[in-house]
């Protein structure tokens, strides 16, 4: 018994640890944000969250939606899981803005095959400028060709895949109606997650921190096109979503999580 009780003591220990570090995080991210964003932006944004043209999207019946996806040399992904994933939609009213980081497989010429005019192909004629370090790279690759994709965004909200992922077929209706019922600024939601066994497992993504969300798992109000991906997110030693998506936990944005999952992330 004495055994039993020093076991459930010493959980008790990590889980108060494990609690500090949570809070400890949040205190960094929050000033970090504070430091890459500075007051002006806090104030702007919550000037403009109240305003009749921030508020005026949720009025709209049928709002445009902006999918972006960023793309390297994997057509074959592209076309029959990500851009297909899409396509499928049940929901109708997107605007599909595929760019290359400067492809040089045959990515253009099959994307121009697709009889769609809601999909935008751009091919930049340079790759982003990303570390040597592969660890580093990863975190920040396919920054130059999102942030691209982002300024041409015309969509009421903004929603991104990445190239070799997929979407649950009636994902962007469920992500609408909701957004639109509960004025939320960000949506997140639970996704399946493809494991090195090839099995999936469930990120049930009950909060909004640093692996419970990523890319392609959110959808928001096109005010927060004017946060761009940062290249440099590398130097924080984080991956480039994660640090956008803090910086909107600095603003005090209004996030809410979809209970559903609606991504099958590779």
């Amino acid at each position: 018994m004495n055994k039993l009780f020093r076991v459930i003591s010493c959980l008790l220990h990590i889980e108060s640890y494990i609690k500090q570090i949570d809070t400890l995080s949040c205190k960094l991210d929050m000033l970090l944000s504070k430091v890459d964003l500075g007051d002006e932006l806090y104030n702007t944004f919550n000037t403009a969250r109240s305003s009749n043209n921030y508020q005026s999207v949720y009025a709209e019946r049928e709002p445009l939606v902006t999918v972006c996806i960023a793309t390297y040399n994997r057509s074959d992904l592209l076309l029959k899981r990500s851009l297909n994933s899409v396509l499928s939609q049940d929901y109708k009213n997107l605007e599909i803005i595929v760019v290359g980081d400067a492809c040089t497989d045959e990515t253009e010429a099959l994307v121009s095959k697709i009889n769609d005019s809601r999909v935008i192909f751009i091919n930049l004629p340079e790759r982003g400028h990303y570390p040597e370090d592969p660890l580093r790279r990863w975190m920040v690759a396919g920054t130059t060709p999102v942030n691209y994709a982002l300024g041409l965004a015309r969509g009421h909200f903004i929603t991104h895949l990445d190239d070799d992922d997929e979407y649950a077929s009636d994902r962007i209706t469920k992500l609408v109606n909701f957004t639109l019922m509960t004025k939320a600024d960000l949506v997140w939601h639970p996704f399946w997650s493809q494991t090195s066994y090839n099995k999936w497992r469930l990120n049930t993504a009950y909060q909004f921190k640093y692996g419970n969300v990523t890319t392609s798992s959110i959808f928001y109000h096109n005010w927060f096109r004017q946060i761009s991906w940062d290249i440099n997110a590398h130097k924080y030693l984080e991956p480039g979503d994660w640090n956008r998506l803090r910086k909107l936990i600095y603003l005090d944005a209004h996030v809410v999580r979809y209970p559903e999952p609606l991504l099958k992330h590779y």
